[in-house]
Formats: structure tokens, C-alpha cells, sequence
């Protein structure tokens, strides 16, 4: 019998939302002071959308799509901050545990920066990591796509779990 070894694995996520009058916004679990919020299914919170299809692809899973589809009415209005504490918990059970989580935020309005720290320490209660394996950017779009026409916000996140076999 081969011994279990330990291997890393490696996901990427992506998400993008639509900017719609009427705030807040919210953002990577945290609500910020904003004339405008992210039009969706659930809250369309694309930072933590995109943590948890790179943690699902990471894991070899289904994205959050087919997880959670839209077109499930009992997921409209849903908050992500539970979608995203499922999905960890079904990698704990798989018997995975997230090594790190690096990912760009990208608004040309508002500016995010002073909101990073306490995106960041939300993240790190959700994942439960600490707050030194998660890395948060924010990036405008320099004026174009419809990021950079402040039409629209979305995330890039990219993450790595150890599992005991791949």
C-alpha cells in the first residue's frame, strides 16, 4: 500500500459584477460606504466569488456556478460570506487546508486601499488562516473597459491548498 503524501495544489478565480445605484457596497465580506453596490444573484460579492472558485478548482470541484446557479431561486439575495464558509468546509472534510490566498481587486471607484487591512482580516476569520497568507491589491483600470468606466467591479484570486493526494 502506497503511504499518503502531501501535495499542493494550485486554483484560480475570477468574478466580475456590474455597479448599480444604491449602496453599500460590499467587498471581500466587508459592507463600504458607497453610492453604488454589485448587481447580482447573491450579494455579488466578487472577492469572495473569486476565492471560492479558486478554491474549488484548486480542489478539483465544480465552480461556484453549478455549486450555487443562479438560476436556483433559493440562492438569490445569498450571502456570500456563507457560500464561501461552505465551501471551506467541504475542503476541511476533503481534508484540505489553505495555504495561501493572493488576489487584485479591481475599482476604479471607489478607491480601496484604506480597506484592504480589514478586507484582509475578514478573509483570514473566513478561511481561517492567518492574516499573513492573505494578500490584498487594489488596481483601477486606468479609465477603460467598463472597470475603468466605474461600471463595474471584479476580483482575480489565486490560492494554494495542501491535500494529502492529488
Amino acid at each position: 500500500m502506497m503511504s499518503e503524501r502531501l501535495v499542493h495544489r494550485v486554483g484560480i478565480g475570477t468574478d466580475l459584477h456590474r455597479l448599480e445605484r444604491g449602496g453599500p457596497l460590499r467587498i471581500g465580506g466587508i459592507d463600504i460606504p458607497f453610492d453604488h453596490h454589485l448587481a447580482g444573484h447573491s450579494d455579488a460579492d466578487v472577492v469572495l466569488h473569486a476565492v471560492a472558485d479558486a478554491l474549488l478548482g484548486a480542489a478539483g470541484l465544480p465552480d461556484i456556478g453549478e455549486r450555487y446557479p443562479d438560476t436556483d431561486p433559493a440562492w438569490r439575495g445569498a450571502d456570500s460570506r456563507t457560500l464561501l464558509g461552505e465551501v471551506v468546509a467541504d475542503l476541511h472534510r476533503r481534508g484540505m487546508s489553505i495555504v495561501n490566498v493572493d488576489l487584485v481587486i479591481q475599482a476604479q471607484r471607489p478607491k480601496l486601499s484604506s480597506h484592504k487591512p480589514a478586507i484582509g482580516t475578514a478573509l483570514s476569520a473566513l478561511l481561517e488562516v492567518s492574516a499573513d497568507c492573505i494578500a490584498v491589491k487594489a488596481k483601477t483600470n486606468e479609465g477603460l473597459d467598463a472597470v475603468g468606466r466605474g461600471e463595474a467591479i471584479s476580483c482575480i484570486a489565486i490560492v494554494g491548498l495542501n491535500a494529502k493526494s492529488c
